[in-house]
């Protein structure tokens, strides 16, 4: 089998998907996050801003000129069709950003995928050739989402509620790091054993 090329990299919010993230770069794999593209489009200026100011108002965009997140965010949780509306309007931005970001890769480096609904998109699923999951229980990720500056117990809980369950990450795994009572060391030795193994075919 030829060396692995393109991977899907997720993990619930608070699972310590950012920390694996960056062992598989210093690894020398080059990664496309997601979140950190859908940030970026929402920003001041952003691709993202202006429409969705026209989809949800001006309300949603903050004096600075990027979008008021925590507003966002209420919104959508509390209705679906908002939800749908907003990835509707993110999604195609974030997936021609990614495929231009992967054409960045230097000629044979491995493309890593940040994707945190990786599980709940078939798209994102058929773009790459196997998938890491990284795990831990719900308690343990809303308690590190809680100890954010600005988060609460019970946002952190939201949110965990609106993402995949655990089970169904694990279901499209083709490996899973599990992050719980581990240290940052061992965690680390985990990814890198998976990358020299994925990576040598």
């Amino acid at each position: 089998m030829p060396a692995l090329q393109r991977f899907g990299l997720t993990g619930g919010i608070g699972s310590g998907k950012s920390t694996v993230a960056r062992v598989l770069v210093e690894c020398g794999a080059h990664l496309v996050d997601t979140d950190a593209i859908a940030r970026a489009l929402t920003l001041a200026g952003g691709a993202g801003i202006a429409p969705v100011a026209a989809a949800f108002g001006a309300d949603v965009i903050g004096a600075d000129g990027a979008l008021d997140r925590e507003r966002m965010r209420a919104l959508v949780f509390a209705d679906p069709a908002a939800k749908r509306r907003l990835e509707g309007i993110l999604h195609p931005l974030i997936g021609q950003r990614a495929a231009e970001q992967a054409a960045a890769a230097a000629a044979g480096q491995p493309v890593v995928f940040d994707v945190p609904l990786l599980a709940e998109s078939r798209h994102w699923r058929e773009r790459v050739q196997r998938i890491v999951v990284v795990d831990c229980s719900e308690a343990t990720q809303a308690a590190r989402v809680a100890a954010r500056p600005g988060w609460t117990l019970e946002a952190a809980r939201n949110v965990i509620a609106q993402q995949a369950p655990r089970a169904a990450r694990r279901a499209i795994a083709d490996a899973v790091i599990h992050n719980e009572n581990v240290t940052l060391d061992a965690l680390a030795n985990e990814v890198r054993q998976l990358y020299r193994t994925w990576g040598s075919g």
